[in-house]
């Protein structure tokens, strides 16, 4: 019997407050995240680590003064071991994190002592994004450098059907908490990205679309009034836009109701449970937003779970999954490794 480790991988958040700034600092040492040379990096890190680390620890003393991401990803790792535990191969799923504990390198060691016949790498992030998905495979590949692990990987997955099921379920359960015959707007809101990388090439914000025009086709809503837009900008960049800030005042002008969908997050953390639920609920209601409701996260939801298990079956006897980048990005990595 084949021994598979699935190692779902996700971005991580500080477990303390005295964590937050360090967090910060490997954030943004990330050559993925800041494109500046290498030397120019580090002293850079440091000083936004350092600029920003007050406001970030106030964030996070809002919500308990900790990030609830590997809380919220451990509980989605025992359930999809749990779907994953009826196949015929023997599956063990592993958890790591991109900026904070557990990382790459620790994970890289327990996979090794448990000896698989094959290695599988799941993105928590349905998108692909050069800052994401491919931040984490090479770090990933120079931590598992020389250990003879023969592993694959799941390049994205925007539409996966579980992933959209459990997404337009929520959709539903919210508008059934709306008062009857509210005029209201869907916002499917996701984390931003500089302009510049989408420029470039990165192909998030067409996958961002992919998402959601999987599952607004699903909804029961007939011709339903929605919006993609974009949070969590910093710095001085242009980022992709519409700012999510700017439709929900934009909404209270047109006196409709509000329905936040985060279409990027499948687990709870700072974003959705500070900026979307507390920031963005007092923008909503000094903006004149009628009723503004939030869209749960996807978390352990059996549609979605199911969705990853299936996936991962798929990719165990194809090889990468992936396919859903356009002919643009030719930084894809699954490019010319399926068919």
């Amino acid at each position: 019997m084949n021994r598979i480790a699935v190692v779902m991988f996700n971005l991580g958040g500080p477990d303390t407050l005295d964590a937050v700034r360090p967090f910060l600092g490997n954030l943004f040492s990330d050559p993925m995240i800041l494109r500046v040379p290498g030397f120019l990096r580090k002293a850079l890190a440091m000083a936004i680590s350092w600029r920003r680390s007050s406001a970030a620890r106030e964030i996070y003393g809002r919500i308990g003064g900790r990030s609830p991401i590997l809380l919220e990803t451990r509980k989605q790792a025992v359930a999809l071991q749990n779907a994953l535990s009826e196949e015929g191969a023997a599956y063990r799923v592993f958890v790591a994190m991109r900026y904070w504990h557990p990382f790459a390198e620790e994970v890289v060691e327990d996979v090794v002592r448990w000896k698989p016949d094959r290695v599988l790498l799941l993105p928590l992030y349905p998108q692909f994004s050069t800052t994401t998905t491919e931040s984490f495979l090479r770090v990933w590949m120079q931590a598992a450098y020389g250990k003879n692990l023969d592993t694959y990987f799941v390049c994205c997955w925007p539409d996966l059907d579980g992933f959209v099921r459990s997404v337009a379920s929520g959709v539903e359960d919210a508008v059934n908490r709306l008062p009857v015959g509210i005029r209201f707007r869907l916002l499917f809101s996701a984390h931003g990205l500089p302009q510049k990388f989408v420029d470039d090439g990165d192909p998030y914000e067409t996958q961002i679309r992919r998402s959601v025009d999987a599952v607004t086709g699903r909804l029961s809503l007939r011709n339903p009034d929605y919006v993609i837009c974009y949070q969590s900008r910093v710095g001085r960049m242009k980022w992709l836009r519409p700012y999510t800030e700017d439709e929900i005042r934009r909404a209270g002008a047109e006196n409709l109701a509000l329905i936040v969908v985060p279409i990027a997050f499948v687990s709870e953390h700072s974003e959705t449970l500070v900026e979307l639920d507390m920031d963005y609920g007092q923008l909503a209601a000094s903006s004149g937003v009628p009723n503004y409701v939030r869209v749960r996260t996807v978390g352990d939801d059996p549609d979605f779970i199911a969705g990853l298990a299936a996936l991962i079956r798929r990719t165990d006897s194809t090889g990468p999954a992936g396919k859903a980048c356009s002919p643009a990005f030719s930084g894809c990595p699954c490019r010319g490794k399926h068919g």
